[in-house]
């Protein structure tokens, strides 16, 4: 996992590039977690510039224009704190001379810095799950992954529908993203005849959750919602929780941390835990790319790498379209005129413009998959309205 270890150990910027004879640079910007609770993700965002850059870069570089561009990998780690985010991406805007950034992974992050990048025409890929990340007033923030607001609905309606759940609990982290997240969870199971009767609040750091566990199986819940949680402490909530001797389903609806799930908690205990699947993995598409990113990562793929894969493949195609690079709002522009584009996750759109006055937000249909024997088993296909 060498990108990991050159940001964690060097706490600097690392670059890929292979410059053909006569080709332009075009720099690519990575802002997001690669060290802590969030780097499953981090490495995700990583991992997607790092293999759409060597897949144009092996041809020879992107064409546009009539002129050859090598691209270049710029990332810096933001340890998943808004401070941080804010520093590293000033960093990527004013030195580096970014205007393309595949991040900022959170919501405090993605807040922290969306006004620098709005006043600096730098258009950014998110997963940061707040509203506010895609207002009509963030021309240039695209988010490639579906938020809880979107995909939460539909499957805490079939969950409720298939489990009979009618009293949940949940830990979230007391962030920004942890808030948003828990009160679009709240509002869903409510919508449809559950409750949530216990709710917690932890910083990030955190590893022991057995207090706030205790507190929340006191109140006699039939299941538990993992939502809003990095990968690594889902899988530390599915371990405690059955150590506690809870017995009974735990969902995650949003949020892909199958892999560190079933590592860290182990095949017993992830025994009855239904999971949010973002992508089809029997599309040979989706088949490729997990070959590649495992290949070069040495780690288990999270499922929203292909997200971010997806978006930079359409960024790529817009600048094409635009035959710029340079002319931001004219590649903003072709990026959101493309339509059924053909992608690593197959036919891609953009929505929004009715939720958030934006159609900003790609669409992708999602899944909700039981893990058994140690694998995850899709068990339904969702779109935003309905999972079947």
């Amino acid at each position: 996992m060498r990108g990991f270890l050159k940001v964690a150990l060097l706490s600097s910027v690392f670059a890929v590039s292979s410059h053909a004879a006569g080709a332009e640079a075009l720099k690519l910007g990575v802002l997001a977690t690669l060290s802590g609770a969030g780097t499953a993700w981090g490495i995700a965002m990583q991992g997607a510039a790092e293999l759409a850059a060597e897949e144009v870069n092996s041809k020879g570089g992107l064409e546009v224009g009539g002129k050859k561009y090598q691209v270049e990998v710029i990332a810096y780690d933001d340890h998943y704190k808004a401070a941080d985010a804010l520093t590293a991406f000033n960093r990527l805007v004013f030195d580096d001379g970014v205007k393309y950034v595949v991040g900022p992974l959170g919501s405090a992050p993605a807040l922290a810095l969306l006004p620098v990048s709005t006043e600096n025409k730098v258009i950014t890929m998110t997963m940061a799950f707040t509203p506010k990340a895609l207002s009509a007033e963030y021309r240039y923030s695209l988010r490639p992954v579906i938020p809880s607001d979107v995909f939460s609905d539909p499957q805490i309606k079939w969950v409720v529908q298939k489990l009979g759940a009618k009293r949940v609990g949940g830990l979230f982290p007391n962030d920004e993203s942890g808030q948003q997240v828990g009160a679009a969870n709240e509002a869903a199971y409510q919508a449809v005849g559950a409750k949530f009767v216990a709710k917690e609040f932890f910083e990030r750091e955190r590893v022991d959750f057995v207090p706030l566990l205790t507190r929340v199986l006191a109140q006699n819940i039939d299941a538990f919602e993992l939502d809003g949680n990095s990968p690594q402490t889902a899988g530390l909530l599915v371990k405690q929780l059955r150590e506690l001797g809870f017995k009974g389903p735990i969902i995650r609806t949003g949020g892909d941390a199958t892999a560190d799930i079933l590592k860290i908690a182990g095949k017993e205990a992830t025994e009855n835990v239904y999971v949010h699947q973002p992508i089809n993995s029997e599309l040979a598409s989706i088949q490729e790319y997990t070959r590649r990113f495992e290949t070069k990562y040495k780690v288990p793929l999270n499922a929203f790498s292909p997200f971010f894969y997806a978006n930079v493949q359409m960024l790529f195609a817009g600048m094409q379209k635009a035959g710029t690079v340079t002319d931001v709002d004219k590649v903003r522009e072709a990026v959101l005129g493309l339509k059924d584009f053909d992608s690593v996750l197959g036919k891609v759109n953009w929505i929004g413009q009715a939720q958030w006055k934006s159609n900003q937000q790609l669409d992708a249909p999602f899944y909700v998959a039981l893990l058994k024997g140690g694998e995850a088993h899709v068990v339904a296909k969702c779109t935003p309205v309905v999972c079947e």
